[in-house]
């Protein structure tokens, strides 16, 4: 398209950029939800420097664009997508921190013996981040076993799962601010006041999460099996309640505590469980998911979650507020 050959042009331009460049890029199969049509542009660098060279000309352009990790809470537009959308699909990568690494301005930069720091690029699968401690021994990350999505994604969102936070994991985090006329690296140690529940401070800014850092528990040989096993048991538990039946997003709405129950009985006491638009459906096995039965469309579940919303609203009072980003013109 004529509108991207001066942008594609000025990335082209720097000899160390790597990545892929493809018109009318289908959509549905990057998300989770398997639905969304097709962007007009997509961006695929292949490291961080490339990362930040396509990143840097978008601004630069003033060329409206979506980054897009694992796509596990995203929901993208029918038809075509009238922005750029730049992925972090292979912005990836775990490893070890030695403290001395840490930036220079940390007050300290100690850490307990039988603790370790682990840094990951944004857009590692969580997967590969549970698997990576597994492998050398580390606990603290079992709690997301099973968990779709990048790691850039579940720190934006503050992913919650069995009880546990990602923020409490977190060490810290460096980041792009897109605020500034040139993209520079920041970092940002972890600081529990701007962390709540399901909240991040990267929602309140326009900032894009480059690497986090976690401090984990390093164990021992002996205690691999216990590890593997405790991974293992909380993704039997999302089998079995039928987290991978059918594409979704897992949980669409927040739970608040002002309601005094979770969203998911709120939705089953307004009798919605199982109701459908079109080939989207409130899953019959749990009232916080919408499954994407039969070919649903973007339109079908951005419905559905207005009606869930409108008839909970009716009957309780209660204003439910989505997790899932819907991507829009």
């Amino acid at each position: 398209m004529a509108k991207y050959d001066n942008l594609i042009a000025s990335i082209k331009n720097y000899e160390a950029f790597i990545g892929d460049i493809t018109y009318n890029e289908p959509l549905a199969q990057k998300t989770t939800f398997k639905v969304g049509g097709s962007a007009e542009l997509f961006i695929k660098p292949k490291n961080y420097y490339s990362f930040q060279i396509a990143l840097s000309n978008l601004l630069a352009t003033e060329t409206p664009f979506f980054i897009l990790g694992g796509g596990s809470n995203i929901v993208f537009p029918d038809g075509i997508l009238q922005k750029v959308v730049l992925s972090t699909q292979d912005f990836v990568s775990v490893d070890k921190l030695a403290p001395r690494d840490l930036p220079l301005d940390f007050p300290e930069k100690t850490i307990p013996k039988d603790k370790i720091l682990i840094t990951c690029f944004s857009g590692t699968p969580m997967a590969t981040l549970v698997n990576y401690c597994t492998e050398h021994y580390i606990s603290g990350v079992e709690q997301f076993a099973g968990l779709p999505g990048s790691v850039g994604g579940a720190t934006f969102m503050n992913a919650r799962c069995f009880d546990k936070s990602i923020s409490e994991i977190i060490y810290y985090t460096t980041h792009m601010n897109l605020n500034k006329s040139k993209v520079e690296l920041e970092h940002k140690r972890f600081d529990p006041t701007q962390w709540d529940y399901k909240k991040s401070p990267f929602q309140d800014g326009n900032k894009f999460i480059t690497t986090v850092t976690f401090l984990l528990d390093q164990k021992t040989a002996k205690d691999q099996a216990k590890i593997q096993a405790e991974c293992k048991k909380y993704i039997s538990e999302r089998v079995d309640k039928g987290h991978f039946k059918y594409p979704s997003a897992g949980s669409v709405f927040k739970n608040n505590h002002d309601f005094g129950k979770p969203s998911g009985k709120i939705i089953d006491e307004a009798g919605l469980r199982g109701y459908s638009i079109g080939g989207a459906k409130i899953a019959d096995f749990h009232g916080n998911f919408i499954i994407n039965v039969n070919k649903a469309t973007a339109k079908d579940i951005k419905d559905l979650v207005l009606y869930t919303q409108t008839q909970v609203k009716n009957n309780f009072g209660f204003s439910l507020e989505p997790e899932i980003i819907f991507v829009d013109n």
